[in-house]
């Protein structure tokens, strides 16, 4: 079955922060202690999603009518990217940034940034991101990176 993408409505909030704190819990918590991961966490809340939705596009990627992921982008920044993690290194957040790459292009932007967690670092480069600068919130370290599109 192939993934499908969609924008996120606030009916979707529930799956997407239940996607994202098991991402958080399972990956992110290889790089960042138990501490950080709790903070992260509460920006994470099905009613601060449903906020979220309000000020910048985000995206799900389905799997049948399962949100396997999510991304947003708010004006040239990409933000929240993640991908449960059973579905991991499959090809769903490569997809997930294709859909914001073209979306960011359409509205004109010329570049975007993110700030990338230590897990993601990786990825982002793969994508053809480049580490613009660190950038540290308490012991929280992330990674501010950019692509020009």
């Amino acid at each position: 079955m192939e993934c499908h993408i969609r924008p996120a409505t606030s009916r979707d909030a529930v799956a997407i922060s239940r996607v994202v704190i098991a991402a958080l819990r399972e990956s992110n918590s290889q790089d960042y202690p138990p501490g950080v991961i709790a903070q992260v966490e509460q920006s994470f809340s099905p009613d601060a999603i449903t906020t979220q939705l309000t000020k910048r596009k985000v995206f799900v990627a389905l799997l049948g009518e399962n949100i396997i992921g999510t991304a947003g982008l708010d004006g040239d920044v990409v933000r929240s990217v993640f991908v449960d993690p059973a579905h991991q290194k499959g090809g769903i957040g490569r997809h997930l940034m294709d859909v914001i790459h073209t979306t960011a292009a359409h509205a004109g932007v010329g570049a975007v940034r993110v700030p990338s967690s230590i897990t993601a670092e990786r990825f982002y480069t793969a994508l053809g991101y480049q580490k613009i600068r660190d950038e540290f919130h308490g012991a929280e370290r992330t990674i501010v990176m950019e692509k020009r599109l």
